[in-house]
């Protein structure tokens, strides 16, 4: 999950102009884009889960009724290239896209999503991608086992926050942090 340092990963007011936003842009990512060959391994890391949960906001600029022609930021081939169950409240037949990703659009709560993507991964991770309310919904339910965290070193002010109303959670670093100039890379195990 890529942040501030101010705890954002998204500014206010996301929309189809600006994704991540007001003022935010690229800043929080820069570092996949600028830096592609240093943090090779963590962008790999990034999308080896075997599925992938995210909140609707993270696949859609829109709200209220889908958009049937919407299927997502990320063009023709999504960089997931397996299951992807999209958290909503509004139904919508799956989507399959090319490179194996398909996006599954769940109403049954986080619990039901949580389910799906297990049986869907099998023995491979199941990746929370996002948004902040997704994260912070499955931290403060105690279904997070780990936690990644790519610190950009900017401050957004407002938007999304991380880690808000999550409850009293004990994070274990799991390796010393590793980055560059445009990120810190830090990886906590969850303490039960």
């Amino acid at each position: 999950m890529a942040m501030s340092l101010d705890g954002y990963v998204a500014g206010p007011h996301q929309s189809l102009e600006q994704p991540f936003g007001e003022g935010v842009g690229d800043r929080l990512h820069q570092w996949m884009f600028d830096e592609a060959e240093e943090h090779a391994e963590v962008i790999e890391a990034v999308t080896a889960a075997g599925a992938f949960i995210m909140g609707r906001n993270m696949f859609s600029p829109g709200r209220g009724a889908w958009d049937l022609g919407w299927t997502g930021w990320w063009g023709e081939e999504p960089p997931y290239h397996a299951p992807v169950f999209v958290l909503t409240h509004h139904e919508r037949e799956p989507l399959p896209m090319k490179g194996g990703t398909t996006f599954h659009f769940v109403t049954g709560g986080i619990e039901a999503a949580l389910e799906r993507a297990r049986e869907a991964a099998g023995d491979r991770d199941v990746a929370i991608a996002g948004g902040a309310a997704t994260v912070n919904q499955y931290l403060a339910a105690g279904l997070i086992d780990e936690l990644r965290l790519h610190v950009a070193p900017v401050i957004i002010g407002r938007g999304e926050r991380l880690l808000h109303d999550v409850g009293d959670i004990t994070l274990e670093p799991v390796a010393a942090p590793t980055g560059s100039r445009l990120v810190t890379h830090l990886t906590y195990r969850i303490v039960r």
